[in-house]
């Protein structure tokens, strides 16, 4: 057994695609050896904004050997009466390279069919491995480019290639790069080509000439050396995640290092301030006793030779960032809302859908109708609809777009509005990705939904519409974003009716070129899979998802619904599913209407009649209070009412007076088990 080694050397990758890279690396380099029935141990994963490196223990010298039955057409077509074989078997034994002598008979489901065992003898893993161009090839990236006169499209050029497996060198080359043994060292602390010689010396040559390898190694290199340098200065330094991950995936050998600003910046807003040192510049921002400071933490890709001339440099640039915030933040505050809001008809939301400002008046006008839903204040909602765009015009947010509605709130409190149409203002963004929190004020709640549905139904009116991995709106979180604010303020609505209100909107608009029927088609749809999204992640079963999104796409108390059904089909409730069902089933051959108990003909029918009159408004008053667990409990009661029913009674009465009057029956218990789920989908 020996190791193998596969390394591409690029030009530096976008840090936020390093990571994923690797591990699709490794992914194709375990499926290409599992294919071609090669054993192996265990792979390591290597990244640096200039490599990405997989290393494979304990590979088989040969791959396994194979032995497969293969099955060929049946005897009768094998063979005709006087035992002879026919054109297709004989050319079912030539296509796999086999003769008629190696054919045999076996039965299989009552069926005789032609078989022959086929063996191949396992190969030298040596003459496999070339396929490795193949993998390094089929890698996919977000973004891609070309350069020179190559056709790969590939996330950076390819600048060296090693691919070892032991000490020898496997051959292939990629657009003009040929295989070896040969990598680079740190891009200015080393010195020359590195070799290396095995897989098992790459980690620790790479060490040498100052590259760390490993991801993880590298990540807490970064950690250490950012806590002592804040046990240092009694400095509290919180290490985002999202920026940690950045930071490491930009440097190959880190040191960290800090600067400082003058203090006079700090009476910025702290976001812009935050914003500034993590999104611009990839600082950490420094506290002492939660009190942000004026300093700084940077990691640089290097060593610690002169660290001072690189504090310089940093606070030189963050110096200029700041300054110019200043600036923004003292012109943005001369200008009056109401006169940013006018600006908002010349920015183009869409060149289909018309501008901010007309898609900010329809969003006012969905959200008033949503207003009562959530008891909020109907004024403050129209104001904070009126307003709630108006800083996407202020010179702060166009330099700085992550602040947007976060810089509206601080200029609306400023301008003396009202707490919470400030508060809306940041909130309606909200929630701005996944794990984020909903809005807390009923206003931001109301507008976040109003702004979200908005977008979605404009963009599936024309056609702009996500598939597979394109969602260039980020309708798919938007919608998620919708999902979420509904089920955490428990807001019992048919999204149906919901989408069904904001098409007629916006079909008034004039903004639709799809037929509005195809386009409610297609939203359901679409938020259909949204929601069953959401309980695919509290782990719900697939049935029970399928029995609570047939009967209704209302969000408010899907949750618990969910967990009830799914703890109610846990019990012993197979016989009560069956008999719900069957009352389901044959309701269908009927239509909704009065039960009139004077044609009753026997006292099945009496006492289950009685049995529905009893359950049915507590049934109700149970699902509209979302207690979910009590409406099961209540139709379980109807267990032997029904069972003895139907023992007793038959539906389908050739007199039709009775036939129709216990349909209306059927159609009447029909409608309030459906309120509760649809049982026809559960998997007993």
């Amino acid at each position: 057994m020996r190791d193998l080694l596969l390394e591409i050397g690029l030009e530096e990758l976008p840090a936020q695609y390093v990571l994923r890279s690797e591990a699709q690396l490794a992914e194709r380099v375990d499926v290409f050896l599992k294919e071609a029935r090669v054993d192996f141990g265990s792979i390591e994963v290597y990244s640096t904004p200039r490599r990405l490196a997989v290393i494979v223990r304990d590979v088989a010298e040969t791959q396994q050997d194979l032995t497969e039955t293969l099955r060929g057409p049946a005897k009768k077509i094998a063979q005709d009466a006087e035992g002879n074989w026919s054109k297709a078997a004989q050319g079912f034994a030539r296509g796999r390279g086999l003769t008629v002598e190696d054919l045999y008979f076996a039965e299989e489901k009552g069926v005789e069919y032609v078989f022959a065992e086929r063996h191949e003898k396992g190969k030298e893993t040596t003459s496999l491995l070339s396929g490795l161009e193949d993998v390094i090839r089929s890698l996919t990236f977000p973004k891609n480019m070309k350069w020179g006169t190559s056709s790969l499209r590939y996330m950076r050029p390819i600048r060296w290639l090693i691919a070892l497996f032991g000490r020898d060198i496997i051959d292939f080359t990629i657009e003009g790069v040929k295989t070896g043994n040969v990598t680079r060292g740190h891009r200015f602390l080393s010195k020359g080509d590195v070799v290396i010689e095995s897989p098992s010396e790459y980690v620790q040559t790479l060490t040498s000439a100052f590259v760390l390898a490993n991801y993880e190694a590298r990540k807490a290199e970064i950690e250490r050396q950012i806590q002592t340098l804040a046990s240092n200065q009694g400095w509290k330094i919180p290490l985002d995640a999202r920026l940690l991950e950045e930071v490491t995936n930009l440097v190959e050998w880190p040191t960290a290092l800090f600067g400082e600003f003058d203090e006079t910046y700090l009476d910025l807003p702290e976001e812009v301030l935050i914003t500034t040192m993590k999104e611009h510049q990839r600082y950490f921002p420094v506290y002492i006793d939660g009190t942000l400071k004026n300093y700084f933490v940077t990691v640089r890709n290097g060593d610690a030779n002169h660290l001072e001339n690189v504090a310089r440099g940093n606070e030189k640039v963050i110096r200029a960032r700041l300054a110019d915030a200043v600036f923004f933040y003292e012109e943005d505050k001369k200008t009056k809302i109401d006169d940013q809001v006018v600006r908002l008809d010349r920015i183009v939301f869409h060149e289909k859908l018309g501008t901010t400002g007309a898609k900010s008046r329809r969003v006012t006008e969905i959200a008033e109708t949503l207003a009562p839903l959530f008891e909020a204040d109907l004024d403050k909602v129209k104001r904070a609809g009126a307003i709630h765009k108006f800083d996407l015009v202020s010179q702060m947010v166009y330099e700085f777009t992550e602040l947007q509605g976060i810089m509206g709130e601080k200029y609306a409190l400023q301008q003396g509005e009202d707490k919470e149409v400030a508060t809306a203002i940041r909130e309606h963004y909200m929630p701005r990705f996944a794990g984020d929190a909903s809005p807390e004020t009923a206003t931001g709640a109301v507008l976040a939904l109003a702004d979200k549905l908005d977008s979605i139904a404009a963009f599936f009116g024309i056609g702009m519409i996500p598939s597979g991995s394109q969602d260039p709106f980020a309708l798919r979180r938007q919608a998620q974003g919708v999902v979420q604010i509904l089920g955490d303020w428990k807001i019992d609505l048919s999204i149906e009716e919901l989408l069904s209100k904001v098409v007629e909107l916006q079909l008034e608009a004039g903004l639709y070129e799809a037929d509005k029927e195809q386009v409610k088609t297609q939203l359901f749809e679409f938020f259909k899979l949204r929601l069953k999204y959401r309980l695919q992640e509290q782990h719900i079963r697939y049935d029970v998802i399928d029995a609570v999104l047939t009967t209704s796409l209302t969000v408010g108390r899907l949750d618990a619904r969910a967990k009830a059904i799914q703890d109610f089909v846990s019990t012993d409730a197979k016989a009560l599913i069956e008999q719900l069902s069957r009352v389901v089933n044959i309701s269908k051959k009927g239509e909704p209407g009065v039960v009139d108990p004077a044609l009753f003909e026997n006292e099945y029918e009496a006492a289950l009649h009685e049995a529905i009159e009893k359950i049915e408004p507590e049934t109700m008053d149970a699902v509209q209070s979302g207690d979910y667990t009590r409406a099961l409990h209540l139709l379980s009661t109807l267990e032997s009412p029904i069972m003895m029913y139907f023992e007793h009674t038959m539906v389908m009465s050739e007199d039709e007076t009775v036939r129709h009057n216990r349909l209306h029956e059927m159609s009447r218990l029909a409608t309030t088990i459906h309120h509760v789920a649809d049982f026809n989908a559960l998997v007993l």
